[in-house]
């Protein structure tokens, strides 16, 4: 099919076919960006860009997965930790106190920890503080803890959600097993992966989707993991944002990668809004692309910021990853012509003149 006549499908708001995704990649960066808001202001017609305060608790870095494009694991350059249940809470309250609403407990695939190990966790943060939503873990470490219990997803599922968890990372890393043969062969697969998400949807449980992208693989690859996203949300529902970034390669086996530029990354976000024209959210990723580019990516189909994340310590251990306080980007919403919102875990806006008083 002709760029014009993708593009005509594209402005009438049909769904695109992964070959015509992949061609996307050759247009003109403008005239794709432009495409991309239209699809934007279709599924979101607000002038809104949500960001909400959050923070990652890494509470271990001990991983039997070992991935070779991660610099945190125990076995690559850091110390091994584990942190204990009083510093997970006082970390929590300290977000707490800054009216942040959201904590992302993230560790790894710990040898010892099964089921009862992640929901002491949550039990603990929702005993002291049950305002904060506890949006935790990842498909990875669920099927991990479900296998050293032996449990099924579901059994596992029913305890963590008692426990107190309210929704689930949906961390993809890349949705090709070729890849992830090379660069995580201890994780789940694909398949494993939308099991995870079905098991999610079946429990009333929310999630996202990533996308680290800039491994080694091919741009076909690249729509094929777009393929597994769109598939699973149509099948699903449970997606409620899609976050793709770039890979940083220091500090990891991979390091001999370049990584990936600016103008591949506004492109990934693009065809990202294009093609999942079924996740209302395409996030902006700052925290490793920086505060400027993701403020073009808001040109190009973007509608949220993500969290201020007031700690995180993966992309850390490769030496990336920007900082941003809250007034950081209300600014830098407003300079791109929109209008910044505070929002909660689910969307929902929260104060509609952040930064006003």
């Amino acid at each position: 099919m002709s760029s014009a006549a993708i593009k005509k499908k594209i402005y009438s708001g049909a769904r695109i076919t992964p070959a015509e995704a992949l061609s996307l990649f050759s247009w003109d960066l403008l005239e794709l960006g432009e495409s991309a808001d239209f699809r934007r202001r279709l599924v979101h017609p607000q002038n809104t860009v949500g960001f909400i305060l959050d923070r990652i608790i890494n509470f271990t870095n001990v991983c039997e997965a070992s991935c070779s494009f991660c610099a945190f694991h125990s076995r690559a350059a850091l110390p091994p930790y584990e942190l204990a249940v009083a510093e997970i809470l006082r970390k929590t309250g300290e977000l707490a106190a800054i009216g942040g609403t959201q904590v992302m407990l993230q560790g790894g695939l710990h040898p010892d920890y099964d089921i009862s190990a992640y929901a002491r966790l949550l039990k603990a943060v929702k005993k002291k503080y049950p305002e904060i939503t506890l949006h935790s873990f990842s498909p990875s470490e669920l099927a991990h803890a479900a296998k050293k219990s032996r449990l099924t997803l579901d059994e596992a599922l029913t305890e963590l959600k008692a426990a107190g968890l309210s929704s689930m990372p949906g961390a993809s890393d890349l949705l090709v097993d070729r890849v992830r043969r090379e660069v995580s062969p201890r994780k789940i697969t694909t398949a494993q992966w939308e099991e995870v998400m079905r098991a999610l949807a079946r429990h009333g449980l929310p999630s996202s989707a990533t996308m680290t992208y800039g491994m080694g693989e091919t741009l076909r690859e690249r729509v094929r993991h777009l393929e597994v996203v769109r598939r699973t949300q149509d099948a699903t529902g449970v997606i409620r944002a899609f976050i793709p970034w770039s890979f940083s390669p220091g500090n990891t086996r991979l390091s001999h990668i370049v990584p990936a530029t600016g103008v591949d990354y506004l492109k990934i976000v693009a065809v990202s809004r294009i093609f999942l024209d079924n996740v209302r959210y395409i996030q902006a990723g700052w925290l490793t692309e920086g505060l400027k580019l993701a403020q073009v990516a808001l040109a190009m189909g973007a509608n949220d910021m993500g969290g201020v994340l007031t700690e995180e310590r993966v992309l850390k251990a490769t030496g990336a990853g920007a900082k941003a306080c809250a007034e950081e980007f209300i600014d830098l919403i407003r300079n791109a012509g929109r209008a910044p919102v505070l929002r909660d875990s689910a969307y929902r806006i929260i104060n509609r003149r952040p930064g006003r008083k």
